[in-house]
This record gives C-alpha cells, structure tokens and sequence, in this order.
C-alpha cells in the first residue's frame, strides 16, 4: 500500500510541550483522523507535516518520494486549511479567489465558486459580499474549506474542520471527503484532527489517537474494532470486570468501558454484555486510559 505520508522520528519540542517521538504512516485513499484531546499535539503535528512550523529532528517523506515541505510539488498536492484565521479577516470571496489562484497551481474559480453557493457562503462575482469579519465562525470555516477544495491536490490535511460546523455542515462536510477521495482513484487522502469524534465516523477510514505529544494507539477503524470491546454489567461484578478493561466508568447499578476482545471469554463469564464499539465509544476509552497512565 503507498502512503501519503510517512512519518519518521518527528520531533518538535517547545518549552513546555514536546511533540514526538512520532511514527506513523497516512495511508493512501483513505481519511485518517488524528484523535486527541485539546493539547494532545494533533495541531502540532499538522503544522510540522505543512512547514507551517520546524521540526528538531525526524523525517516527512510525501507520497513515497518527496521530503522537502517547502518544494513546488508538495505545496501544490497538500490542500492545507487551519480552523484559525486562514485568510485576513478584512478579505472577502473575491479578494480569497484572487489570491488562491496567484499562490498555487490547479485553483479553479469556477469550482470556487460552485463551493461557496454548496456552502451558502455567497458569491465571488456578486458586487457586494461580506468581508471574513461579518461572517460566522461556522460560514468562515466553510469558507477557508472553499478555498482549499477548489484547487486540484492529492491530500487535505485540515486542522479541526468540524469544530465550528453545525451538524448539517458537519454531515456535508463526510460527504465531500468521500467525493473527494473517489474521485482520486486511491490516490488521494485526507488527513483530519478533531477533539469529537462523534459526527465524523463516516468519514473516517484510518484513526490516530494521541495524548501528551504521543501516539497511544492508531488502525484501519474496522480492525481497531475488532481488537476492543464495549463491556456493559452490572454493578455486583464491576470490580472483576475492571481488572480485565482498559478503561471503566461506573456507579452503584452498572458499569460500562472498554477493554481487549482477547478478554470476551472471561467478562462474559461475569455475566456483562460485549458488542462492537462505535469509534467514539472507543476513542473515550482510548484517551480515558491515555490520561491515566500520564498521571
């Protein structure tokens, strides 16, 4: 399998937040989510991936060949969008499209302009238009999304897209990641980070959870569903079923959590009841058992 990435030793370190020592792969024609708390590092990691900012050592290689962010070629196959200010706040569509077009290959207006009507963000010919400042948090996101899919890339790496959506947007938004990827013949990918996993399952083919500057655990979504358990009992049996999961929460008429399916044989004998878990009843017990073992 080729890879959109790979991810060699990376790491970044601030005075009081070190990212790394990270190793990893996105793979290619699929849509990973990097899963994490606030702080966890996933916009770290972006912004190293992006040449946003610098790493101290490790390695980037892009689509198997290239390891020079700043390179001609990998600035114009990566559709980078930050849930910050992307653009001047004192900018509108038109003033957006114009500068799309100038800083990269394979903008086009015309799918610019298709997108923003999609998103109900306006039109880039209409004589008057809002400036960035007058909009929504939600209608700037879907206006930074615009921008970044109207150009011809080979991956989107996008910071948190979803924080800002309402659910309909939220909802759109899967949708044009599968249209995106399909349309790419496996060879485009969509690398995402988000904090709420909850609204964009569907979306997601491939999932990295990380905690404290680290990846705690990551896979294909079907085999990390195959390798956990939701565990559901009742209260009587709770303190045997804890010692057999990797994380609990419970009160005085039943528990529930995760825990390996290697263990189902022994919980079941406890009389709890085991299903699959949904991504985001595995990435709360993913990260619950992350942050216990950095207190």
């Amino acid at each position: 399998m080729e890879n959109a990435l790979k991810i060699n030793g990376v790491v970044k370190k601030y005075k009081d937040f070190t990212l790394g020592e990270i190793n990893t792969v996105i793979p290619s024609g699929f849509a990973t989510a990097l899963i994490g708390v606030n702080g966890a590092g996933k916009t770290t990691l972006i912004d190293v991936l992006c040449g946003v900012t610098g790493k101290n050592s490790g390695e980037v290689v892009y689509f198997d060949k290239l390891t020079d962010s700043d390179s001609n070629e990998v600035r114009n196959s990566i559709g980078y969008c930050s849930s910050a200010n992307f653009f001047p706040l004192d900018w509108n569509l038109k003033k957006i499209e114009a500068s799309m077009e100038l800083g990269f290959d394979g903008f086009s207006r015309e799918r610019f302009g298709e997108l923003c009507k999609r998103f109900k963000v306006g039109d880039p010919n209409d004589r008057k238009q809002k400036k960035l400042m007058k909009m929504s948090d939600g209608n700037r996101m879907r206006t930074y999304l615009a921008a970044v899919l109207a150009r011809d890339t080979k991956l989107l790496v996008l910071d948190e897209p979803a924080s800002s959506l309402d659910p309909l947007a939220r909802d759109m938004l899967c949708d044009i990641f599968r249209e995106y990827i399909a349309e790419g013949n496996g060879e485009r990918s969509v690398l995402f980070s988000t904090h709420n996993i909850a609204d964009m399952e569907y979306a997601t083919d491939y999932a990295i959870f990380m905690a404290g500057g680290k990846i705690v655990e990551q896979g294909f979504v079907e085999d990390l569903k195959e390798k956990y358990i939701l565990v559901h009992g009742e209260a009587d049996k709770s303190e045997q079923a804890k010692k057999l999961m990797i994380s609990y929460i419970g009160n005085s008429s039943n528990f529930e959590g995760i825990a390996l399916a290697e263990n189902t044989v022994q919980l079941s004998q406890l009389d709890t009841a085991v299903e699959k878990p949904n991504l985001q009843q595995l990435s709360v017990g993913i990260l619950r058992k992350a942050d216990r073992d950095g207190e």
